[in-house]
């Protein structure tokens, strides 16, 4: 079988950061990275699970909406997917990002779908742990621009 293009990346050169991973028609997959891969330290599962459902809402809920695919975390928990059609510059796709992660970073009250009808796991959540995750990433982030989107060859 062939290879996927995820997997010809080099997961040792990457930091954290966000990167376009691919481009697809009118779909560009953003590689939203939150971890060193490899490096021993990974998203924990309910820190994560919160993060996904925060994330997820603020951006469906963005000016962005009807142009957001996906927004889902990657399975070596080392961060997120974002796939947003091409009407985005990629400069709106990190702004979009720095605007969750900042409503994250600041969320009180109820995770938005966390009860049992509503989520498959609604017992693992963990909000501080999900704010942590943002906290991180805003200050990664906080000087990043569309150049540095690109992976390291």
């Amino acid at each position: 079988m062939k290879k996927i293009a995820s997997f010809t990346v080099n997961h040792d050169k990457l930091q954290k950061g966000m990167y376009v991973s691919r481009i697809d028609g009118d779909v560009i997959t953003y590689d939203v990275r939150m971890k060193k891969p490899n490096g021993g330290d990974y998203l924990e599962n309910a820190s994560m699970h919160t993060f996904e459902h925060l994330f997820a809402t603020y951006a469906r809920n963005s000016k962005h909406a009807d142009e957001i695919i996906y927004v889902g975390p990657m399975g070596c928990r080392t961060g997120f997917y974002l796939l947003l059609r091409d009407t985005v510059s990629k400069n709106d796709a990190l702004n979009l990002v720095k605007e969750s992660f900042n409503f994250i970073k600041n969320f009180t009250g109820d995770i938005p779908g966390v009860s049992r009808i509503e989520c498959g796991n609604y017992l693992e959540h963990n909000l501080q742990g999900a704010k942590d995750i943002a906290k991180d990433m805003i200050i990664v982030l906080e000087n990043w621009n569309e150049e540095k989107m690109n992976y390291e060859k």
